[in-house]
């Protein structure tokens, strides 16, 4: 473990074979897991628990306490899984005592000046672009992707498989295996480029596409549109999925399908 020009609290829990850069300032209160890098002038807060072989840039600051005025001090945490890049200027709040934890989960890549505010929950895999702003509590689930210079309003829920264009604004919950963008935002197809990467078959992307023929093409009523997929489409894991995301969602799912962008769905 480097640690030159570094102030590292004795009571913080780093492995042996962390490699600190000079100038990094880690408070009591810090776990880091085994092969993990932390270069210059990075500084790492109270309650942060970072997983094996992350890789962070200059500049990010984790676990610093919420920029939230109901913040009482309250002992709380910030987890980053396995395997995460964090970039330049990155910051990741810790949580509140609504949640008690952020959590940025493994193989993750959060670009140069993200921002996780208090008690969001990034799933697996996923990848916030360049100035991606996610509020408190917000939830994106694994394999998710942001573009960069996209702001997520608080509460706000990201499906599974979901990619939303650069510079979005989120406002409703964007539902799993979507594509995003417009403004406001829109559903302008499913994911099939990013789904077949990550090995769907035809058939389960056939299954994706039939359900949103029905929930944003048609026309319907987003209730009326989940009782027929249910009343008239076979059951399988996708349709379950995006059934169950729309039925949960407290803020509603972003607008349908219109004319206008017709030459986009897919």
């Amino acid at each position: 473990m480097n640690q030159p020009f570094s102030y590292i609290h004795p009571q913080a829990k780093i492995a042996k074979s962390v490699v600190i850069e000079p100038f990094v300032t880690i408070a009591k209160n810090v776990e880091i897991g085994e092969g993990t890098m932390i270069e210059s002038n990075v500084t790492i807060m109270e309650g942060a628990r970072i997983g094996k072989n992350c890789r962070i840039f200059p500049g990010a600051v984790i676990s610093a306490i919420p920029q939230d005025l109901k913040y009482e001090g309250e002992e709380t945490l910030t987890f980053i899984g396995d395997n995460t890049t964090i970039r330049e200027c990155v910051t990741i709040n810790r949580g509140t005592k609504a949640a008690g934890k952020t959590v940025v989960g493994s193989n993750c890549l959060l670009m140069a000046y993200v921002h996780v505010a208090h008690d969001c929950f990034v799933g697996d895999n996923c990848i916030l672009a360049n100035n991606v702003n996610l509020a408190g509590h917000i939830e994106v689930d694994e394999w998710a992707i942001l573009g960069g210079m996209t702001a997520v309003h608080q509460f706000v829920k990201i499906g599974k498989h979901a990619f939303v264009s650069g510079g979005s604004l989120i406002r409703k919950d964007v539902p799993p295996f979507v594509k995003a963008a417009r403004e406001p935002l829109s559903y302008v197809g499913i994911n099939s480029v990013g789904i077949r990467r990550r090995g769907f078959t035809e058939e389960q992307i056939n299954r994706i596409q039939d359900v949103y023929r029905y929930i944003f093409v048609k026309g319907l009523g987003t209730s009326k549109a989940v009782a027929l997929v249910e009343r008239e489409l076979p059951v399988s894991a996708e349709r379950d999925e995006i059934i169950d995301f729309i039925r949960n969602s407290v803020r509603g799912i972003i607008k349908g399908y219109s004319k206008r962008n017709e030459g986009n769905i897919e």
